[in-house]
């Protein structure tokens, strides 16, 4: 196809005609124009719902105003993850450094803000002229008596992923400093659920109801004293294991918490995630409670879907999101509202995760790595899809085109997950697909 560059041949497989593994893991190709974000931005999404602790970017102001309130995530007090500041680095700094202008920025706002921590970000401006943020931060922290962490994360090292790895490296430093040190019994800490549009607080529920105890969470809604203590929980979920899996890896290593990947979109998901720390626990009483809880749910919910499921029987979406794992589940759940996956794709899968797809989509589904607005315009047209479902930069794909729209990324406002996730998710896929303004549009490429 005259669309698909020739070195991503094999990032792109149709199930049933192709046979080949997937690539996959890989730097994005110059001149893609990939969806994926850069390594500033992969450790600030991550990093960002630390909601009492000061975040600075350290670069111009556009890095900041780029980043500035990125994620949905809602906080249950502090908000002070929610103000973006910047050193504003100018021409000035870039020829003679800004290592001063760093300095009395930490120093005005940790005095002004109080806050619990700190994380100062390094951007492609800094990683250019050098500025040794590390120093600057081990000054600060010894004068102030509060943890400083560097954050090195300049935009060109790498891709979102890489941005990733180090928000967990920085999270690290953290974890471990509390003088607890006896292991909770029955406890979790949650990891890579970012608490978009208050998920995270409908997760804890669930786990409460069982009887489990929640240590920490990871970052959404997170606090700078439970992740220094999150070392005591027994066991680590990790729900956006693209973003968290190398903190949970970290984790066992040191502190022999083993983790389970879990998801929390679509009944199936959710409600394996729940069984399994019943499981892990062998605990009959909370085995118990999770079947009750599982039950209750279920039996509110499948009478709720079939209005939806009836209407949007033989429609087909279009998925193409951040994380593996949540491209999977969306799988699941648009399956059990009577729709078809024709295009399921993300920035961020391993080969595992592409053969797990296959697995689970029809003959002539298309599979994508790392796609770009040129191949995902190019498949929706030819699949017909009715939905593309993903995030900020593929909307303008979709209202181009003329198709409807999900958000399912992390600037979104509506909660997703658990059950009660999964009847606003078919709502509101109703409320696109099924939209009356789409007579007045005709499908086009971009």
């Amino acid at each position: 196809m005259d669309t698909i560059l020739k070195d991503r041949q094999k990032q792109i497989l149709i199930k049933g005609k192709d046979q080949f593994q997937m690539e996959c893991a890989k730097a994005s190709l110059a001149g893609s124009v990939s969806q994926r974000a850069c390594v500033f931005c992969g450790s600030r999404v991550v990093l960002y719902p630390i909601v009492d602790a000061l975040h600075l970017i350290h670069g111009p102001v556009g890095c900041a105003a780029f980043t500035w309130d990125i994620r949905g995530s809602l906080s249950s007090g502090p908000q002070l993850h929610r103000l973006s500041f910047t050193t504003d680095l100018s021409e000035n700094e870039v020829i003679f450094g800004g290592e001063k202008k760093l300095y009395k920025a930490v120093s005005e706002l940790i005095d002004k803000h109080r806050p619990k921590a700190a994380f100062i970000y390094s951007t492609c401006i800094v990683g250019l002229i050098g500025d040794d943020v590390e120093a600057i931060c081990k000054k600060i922290s010894r004068e102030k008596n509060i943890e400083v962490i560097p954050v090195q994360a300049p935009g060109f090292a790498g891709t979102k992923k890489d941005g990733y790895k180090v928000a967990c490296d920085a999270i690290a430093q953290l974890v471990g400093m509390s003088k607890e040190s006896k292991t909770r019994p029955n406890s979790i800490n949650i990891l890579g659920d970012f608490n978009l549009a208050g998920e995270l607080w409908l997760l804890k529920d669930y786990y409460e109801q069982m009887g489990v105890e929640i240590v920490s969470t990871i970052t959404g809604d997170g606090r700078v004293d439970d992740i220094k203590r999150s070392h005591t929980a027994a066991l680590n979920l990790v729900q956006c294991s693209g973003s968290m899996i190398h903190l949970a890896k970290d984790m066992k290593e040191k502190y022999n918490i083993p983790f389970k990947r879990v998801s929390y979109f679509g009944i199936e998901d959710m409600s394996t995630a729940l069984y399994e720390v019943a499981r892990f626990f062998s605990n009959s009483e909370m085995i118990r409670k999770a079947s009750v809880l599982v039950k209750n749910e279920i039996n509110a919910l499948l009478p709720a879907l079939a209005p939806y499921k009836q209407k949007l029987a033989g429609k087909r979406a279009a998925i193409y999101v951040g994380g593996a794992f949540k491209a999977i589940s969306l799988i699941k759940a648009l399956r059990l509202i009577g729709m078809d996956t024709v295009i399921v794709g993300s920035q961020t899968g391993n080969k595992d995760d592409y053969l797990l797809m296959k697995e689970l989509c029809d003959a002539g589904t298309v599979i994508l790595d790392d796609s770009n607005p040129m191949e995902l315009s190019k498949f929706v047209q030819e699949k017909q899809a009715d939905i593309l479902i993903g995030g900020v930069k593929e909307r303008p794909i979709a209202y181009k085109m003329g198709l409807g729209f999900c958000d399912h990324n992390h600037e979104r406002k509506e909660a997703l997950a658990g059950y009660q996730g999964m009847i606003n998710f078919a709502k509101e896929v109703y409320a696109s697909v099924m939209s009356p303004v789409w007579q007045f549009t005709k499908p086009k490429s971009l």
